[in-house]
Protein backbone atom coordinates (compact mmCIF):
# COMPACT_ATOMS: atom_id res chain seq x y z
CA UNK A 1 0.00 0.00 0.00
CA UNK A 2 1.19 3.38 -0.73
CA UNK A 3 0.57 6.35 1.33
CA UNK A 4 -0.21 9.83 -0.30
CA UNK A 5 -1.45 13.13 0.43
CA UNK A 6 -3.49 15.12 -2.09
CA UNK A 7 -2.71 19.08 -2.35
CA UNK A 8 -3.72 22.17 -4.18
CA UNK A 9 -2.42 25.23 -5.16
CA UNK A 10 -5.32 27.47 -6.95
CA UNK A 11 -6.58 24.34 -9.00
CA UNK A 12 -3.29 22.99 -9.57
CA UNK A 13 -3.75 19.40 -8.17
CA UNK A 14 -0.74 17.16 -6.74
CA UNK A 15 -0.04 14.11 -5.30
CA UNK A 16 2.36 14.34 -2.48
CA UNK A 17 4.76 11.26 -1.12
CA UNK A 18 7.34 11.49 1.77
CA UNK A 19 9.88 9.96 0.08
CA UNK A 20 12.68 11.05 2.92
CA UNK A 21 13.23 6.76 3.24
CA UNK A 22 13.35 6.41 -0.44
CA UNK A 23 10.82 3.67 -0.37
CA UNK A 24 9.29 4.87 -3.72
CA UNK A 25 10.51 3.82 -6.95
CA UNK A 26 7.76 3.68 -9.71
CA UNK A 27 7.94 3.86 -13.67
CA UNK A 28 6.58 6.44 -15.56
CA UNK A 29 3.89 3.94 -16.75
CA UNK A 30 2.83 3.67 -12.53
CA UNK A 31 3.14 7.34 -11.80
CA UNK A 32 0.85 7.96 -15.18
CA UNK A 33 -1.60 5.17 -13.73
CA UNK A 34 -1.69 7.43 -10.41
CA UNK A 35 -1.99 10.65 -12.07
CA UNK A 36 -4.88 9.60 -14.50
CA UNK A 37 -8.07 11.08 -13.00
CA UNK A 38 -10.23 8.13 -13.85
CA UNK A 39 -8.40 4.85 -13.19
CA UNK A 40 -5.99 6.50 -10.33
CA UNK A 41 -5.85 9.03 -7.87
CA UNK A 42 -6.10 12.17 -10.58
CA UNK A 43 -3.82 15.33 -9.84
CA UNK A 44 -1.52 17.41 -12.65
CA UNK A 45 1.47 15.99 -11.23
CA UNK A 46 3.29 13.76 -8.40
CA UNK A 47 5.45 15.49 -6.06
CA UNK A 48 8.49 13.62 -4.04
CA UNK A 49 9.51 15.41 -0.85
CA UNK A 50 13.17 13.92 -0.31
CA UNK A 51 16.56 14.47 2.06
CA UNK A 52 18.71 16.58 0.80
CA UNK A 53 21.90 17.77 3.00
CA UNK A 54 22.42 21.43 3.91
CA UNK A 55 19.08 22.01 3.05
CA UNK A 56 15.56 21.06 4.64
CA UNK A 57 14.34 18.54 1.72
CA UNK A 58 14.46 17.94 -2.08
CA UNK A 59 11.52 18.46 -4.22
CA UNK A 60 10.83 15.78 -7.29
CA UNK A 61 8.28 16.25 -9.78
CA UNK A 62 7.04 14.76 -12.21
CA UNK A 63 4.47 15.10 -15.00
CA UNK A 64 0.89 13.84 -15.13
CA UNK A 65 2.27 11.73 -18.27
CA UNK A 66 4.79 10.41 -15.69
CA UNK A 67 7.73 11.97 -17.20
CA UNK A 68 10.44 14.54 -14.66
CA UNK A 69 9.72 17.53 -15.24
CA UNK A 70 11.05 20.81 -15.35
CA UNK A 71 10.17 23.69 -12.11
CA UNK A 72 6.68 23.76 -10.92
CA UNK A 73 5.74 26.93 -9.30
CA UNK A 74 2.30 26.00 -8.00
CA UNK A 75 4.22 22.16 -7.11
CA UNK A 76 6.50 24.23 -5.21
CA UNK A 77 4.25 26.00 -3.52
CA UNK A 78 2.45 22.83 -2.22
CA UNK A 79 5.52 20.96 -1.61
CA UNK A 80 6.12 23.77 1.19
CA UNK A 81 2.90 23.50 2.83
CA UNK A 82 3.36 19.60 2.52
CA UNK A 83 6.83 19.81 4.12
CA UNK A 84 5.47 22.10 6.95
CA UNK A 85 2.44 19.68 7.86
CA UNK A 86 5.06 17.33 7.75
CA UNK A 87 7.34 18.77 10.50
CA UNK A 88 10.29 19.20 8.92
CA UNK A 89 10.23 23.75 9.25
CA UNK A 90 8.26 25.76 10.92
CA UNK A 91 7.46 29.40 9.15
CA UNK A 92 10.51 29.84 6.81
CA UNK A 93 12.43 26.86 4.38
CA UNK A 94 15.12 26.48 1.89
CA UNK A 95 14.77 23.40 -0.51
CA UNK A 96 16.57 22.34 -3.73
CA UNK A 97 14.45 21.46 -6.78
CA UNK A 98 15.54 20.78 -10.55
CA UNK A 99 16.22 24.23 -11.17
CA UNK A 100 18.33 25.28 -8.12
CA UNK A 101 17.67 26.52 -4.70
CA UNK A 102 14.38 28.28 -3.52
CA UNK A 103 13.42 29.63 -0.56
CA UNK A 104 10.31 30.03 0.67
CA UNK A 105 7.99 31.27 3.77
CA UNK A 106 4.17 30.41 5.07
CA UNK A 107 1.16 31.73 6.81
CA UNK A 108 -1.40 29.20 7.33
CA UNK A 109 -2.36 28.29 3.66
CA UNK A 110 -0.64 31.51 2.07
CA UNK A 111 2.82 30.46 0.81
CA UNK A 112 5.51 32.50 -0.73
CA UNK A 113 7.97 30.68 -3.02
CA UNK A 114 11.24 32.82 -4.00
CA UNK A 115 11.72 32.05 -7.79
CA UNK A 116 15.21 31.68 -9.81
CA UNK A 117 16.16 34.75 -11.51
CA UNK A 118 15.56 35.01 -15.20
CA UNK A 119 17.30 36.52 -18.08
CA UNK A 120 15.89 39.33 -20.42
CA UNK A 121 12.81 38.22 -22.56
CA UNK A 122 12.79 37.14 -26.37
CA UNK A 123 10.81 38.10 -28.73
CA UNK A 124 9.78 34.84 -30.50
CA UNK A 125 7.47 33.23 -33.26
CA UNK A 126 4.26 33.11 -31.77
CA UNK A 127 4.55 35.64 -29.35
CA UNK A 128 7.10 36.30 -26.17
CA UNK A 129 9.45 33.98 -24.66
CA UNK A 130 10.65 33.43 -20.85
CA UNK A 131 12.30 30.84 -19.07
CA UNK A 132 10.92 30.78 -15.35
CA UNK A 133 12.17 26.93 -14.36
CA UNK A 134 10.35 25.82 -17.19
CA UNK A 135 9.61 27.29 -20.85
CA UNK A 136 6.95 29.54 -21.37
CA UNK A 137 5.29 31.38 -24.77
CA UNK A 138 3.24 34.26 -23.63
CA UNK A 139 0.75 35.44 -25.93
CA UNK A 140 -1.14 38.24 -25.52
CA UNK A 141 -4.51 38.61 -26.13
CA UNK A 142 -7.83 40.53 -26.06
CA UNK A 143 -10.32 38.38 -24.67
CA UNK A 144 -8.63 35.01 -23.02
CA UNK A 145 -12.25 33.93 -22.53
CA UNK A 146 -12.82 32.92 -26.28
CA UNK A 147 -9.34 30.94 -26.51
CA UNK A 148 -9.44 27.64 -27.65
CA UNK A 149 -6.43 26.89 -24.90
CA UNK A 150 -6.12 23.49 -25.31
CA UNK A 151 -6.31 22.98 -29.33
CA UNK A 152 -4.61 26.32 -29.76
CA UNK A 153 -1.92 25.69 -26.89
CA UNK A 154 -1.03 22.04 -28.70
CA UNK A 155 -1.00 22.96 -31.99
CA UNK A 156 1.54 25.76 -30.80
CA UNK A 157 3.63 23.08 -28.28
CA UNK A 158 3.90 20.78 -30.78
CA UNK A 159 5.03 22.80 -34.01
CA UNK A 160 8.28 21.58 -35.25
CA UNK A 161 9.35 24.99 -33.84
CA UNK A 162 8.91 24.16 -30.64
CA UNK A 163 9.13 20.67 -30.68
CA UNK A 164 13.07 21.10 -32.03
CA UNK A 165 13.35 23.51 -28.82
CA UNK A 166 11.67 20.08 -26.33
CA UNK A 167 8.07 21.62 -26.12
CA UNK A 168 7.02 24.30 -24.55
CA UNK A 169 4.18 25.69 -22.25
CA UNK A 170 1.40 28.49 -23.81
CA UNK A 171 0.19 30.95 -22.20
CA UNK A 172 -2.50 33.36 -23.08
CA UNK A 173 -2.95 36.95 -21.36
CA UNK A 174 -5.47 39.11 -20.92
CA UNK A 175 -4.41 42.78 -19.16
CA UNK A 176 -7.23 42.86 -16.47
CA UNK A 177 -6.91 45.68 -14.76
CA UNK A 178 -4.45 48.51 -13.43
CA UNK A 179 -1.44 45.94 -12.59
CA UNK A 180 -3.21 42.90 -13.19
CA UNK A 181 -3.69 39.87 -15.65
CA UNK A 182 -5.87 37.00 -16.40
CA UNK A 183 -3.93 34.00 -17.32
CA UNK A 184 -5.13 30.77 -19.26
CA UNK A 185 -2.06 27.66 -20.02
CA UNK A 186 -1.72 25.34 -22.01
CA UNK A 187 0.78 23.03 -19.75
CA UNK A 188 3.33 20.43 -21.78
CA UNK A 189 3.48 16.71 -19.73
CA UNK A 190 -0.51 17.55 -18.39
CA UNK A 191 -1.33 18.12 -22.61
CA UNK A 192 -4.32 20.53 -21.42
CA UNK A 193 -5.37 23.45 -19.90
CA UNK A 194 -4.41 23.41 -16.08
CA UNK A 195 -6.48 25.66 -13.69
CA UNK A 196 -3.46 27.66 -12.73
CA UNK A 197 0.36 27.20 -13.63
CA UNK A 198 2.73 28.91 -11.30
CA UNK A 199 5.65 29.18 -13.57
CA UNK A 200 3.38 30.39 -15.74
CA UNK A 201 1.71 33.23 -14.24
CA UNK A 202 4.84 34.23 -13.06
CA UNK A 203 6.30 34.18 -16.82
CA UNK A 204 3.24 36.19 -17.96
CA UNK A 205 3.45 38.54 -15.36
CA UNK A 206 7.07 39.31 -15.93
CA UNK A 207 6.40 39.63 -19.68
CA UNK A 208 3.16 42.14 -18.53
CA UNK A 209 5.66 44.38 -16.92
CA UNK A 210 7.09 45.39 -20.36
CA UNK A 211 4.63 45.24 -22.60
CA UNK A 212 1.77 45.66 -20.89
CA UNK A 213 3.02 48.45 -18.54
CA UNK A 214 2.49 46.30 -15.80
CA UNK A 215 3.95 47.11 -12.00
CA UNK A 216 5.21 44.99 -9.24
CA UNK A 217 3.23 43.18 -7.24
CA UNK A 218 1.30 41.92 -10.32
CA UNK A 219 -2.19 40.18 -9.68
CA UNK A 220 -2.81 37.28 -11.58
CA UNK A 221 -6.22 35.90 -12.41
CA UNK A 222 -6.49 32.34 -13.18
CA UNK A 223 -9.32 30.01 -13.71
CA UNK A 224 -8.50 28.27 -9.83
CA UNK A 225 -8.26 31.75 -8.22
CA UNK A 226 -5.63 34.56 -7.73
CA UNK A 227 -1.52 34.73 -7.05
CA UNK A 228 0.63 37.20 -6.71
CA UNK A 229 3.93 37.93 -8.14
CA UNK A 230 6.27 40.61 -6.78
CA UNK A 231 9.77 41.08 -9.07
CA UNK A 232 12.49 43.80 -9.23
CA UNK A 233 13.76 44.51 -12.61
CA UNK A 234 17.89 45.23 -13.19
CA UNK A 235 19.45 46.48 -16.97
CA UNK A 236 18.85 44.55 -19.48
CA UNK A 237 15.47 43.27 -18.52
CA UNK A 238 16.81 40.73 -15.91
CA UNK A 239 14.39 40.09 -13.66
CA UNK A 240 14.92 39.39 -9.35
CA UNK A 241 14.04 39.03 -6.02
CA UNK A 242 10.69 37.33 -7.92
CA UNK A 243 7.99 36.10 -5.55
CA UNK A 244 5.10 34.29 -6.45
CA UNK A 245 2.49 34.13 -3.49
CA UNK A 246 -0.93 32.52 -3.15
CA UNK A 247 -2.59 30.02 -1.42
CA UNK A 248 -1.69 26.15 -1.10
CA UNK A 249 -4.04 23.86 0.28
CA UNK A 250 -4.42 19.89 1.65
CA UNK A 251 -7.35 18.48 0.32
CA UNK A 252 -7.17 14.66 1.45
CA UNK A 253 -4.81 11.54 2.17
CA UNK A 254 -5.28 8.11 1.50
CA UNK A 255 -3.67 4.47 0.22
CA UNK A 256 -4.13 3.08 -2.74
Amino acid sequence: MLSFSKYQGTGNDFIMIDNRDKLFEKSKEEIAFLCDRRFGIGADGLILIESQSDFDFKMKYFNADGNEGSMCGNGGRCAVKFASDLGIFSKKTTFVAIDGVHFASIEKNEVSLGMIDTNEIQEVKDGFFLNTGSPHLVIIVEDVNIVDVKNYGSSIRYSDFWMEKGGVNVNFVQKNGEDSIFVRTYERGVEDETFSCGTGVTASALIASQILAIKSPCIVQTLGGKLGVSFSIENNNKFKEIILKGPAKFVFSGQI
